[in-house]
């Protein structure tokens, strides 16, 4: 009995940012805990689908995590106009067992066993210096992560000083005018009620 794969297929979503649509597949793209942000072609070397989605005028930036892809657009053209035309591509790229990414962007591994009792946990945080900063990015990771990954962006820690922690806001959160909005209405009130010490949220800029 001849066994057929299962051809790939992407639906569209839209996200909180205007600019930013979430291409999801039925498969994984990426390794499990990787991500990747891409903001021009210059950028994807070891990246064969970011560099070919470049070629779309209108690409401003790509994030791939998980099974989903999110573009940022310019203003040049409407979702109308070019979702359809992604979503071929993408499904006919794939379909064609073309690589996604080649070479990951460089990922960190923090091993502790206070992460969701594993032992490893593969994410883009920065090293955690003090029992503070594990904690915060523990409640990034089961708190706040799973939500911005359904709206197509991703949010990982950066720093933690004089009771400010320092996050930076990929894929569809990066630039999106909501953002600002949840960062200090949702996010940093959940931090500051959690993580004793923590004060204020800011995003990094990119």
């Amino acid at each position: 009995m001849e066994i057929t794969s299962v051809p790939v297929i992407f639906y569209a979503e839209s996200t909180p940012n205007p600019s930013s649509m979430k291409f999801v597949a039925n498969k994984m793209l990426i390794a499990e805990g990787a991500t990747a942000q891409y903001y021009s072609v210059a950028e994807t070397e070891g990246a064969p689908l970011p560099a070919k989605l470049f070629q779309f005028p209108f690409v401003k930036s790509v994030f791939v995590n998980a099974n989903f892809i999110t573009i940022n657009k310019s203003d040049i053209v409407s979702w109308d106009d070019v979702t359809l035309d992604l979503r071929e591509f993408l499904k006919d790229y794939m379909n064609k067992k073309l690589p996604v990414i080649e070479n990951l962007p460089k990922q960190e591994v923090h091993t502790d066993s206070s992460f969701k009792q594993t032992t490893t946990v593969f994410t883009e945080h920065a090293a955690p210096q003090s029992e503070t900063e594990h904690k915060i990015i523990e409640v990034l990771e089961e708190y706040i992560r799973p939500a911005v990954e359904q709206d197509g962006g991703l949010i990982t820690f950066s720093s933690f000083q004089d009771g400010v922690v320092t996050v930076q806001l990929k894929g569809s959160c990066s630039g999106c005018p909501s953002s600002t909005v949840t960062l200090k209405s949702g996010i940093e009130a959940l931090l500051k009620r959690m993580v004793p010490g923590v004060n204020e949220v800011v995003a990094e800029a990119l």
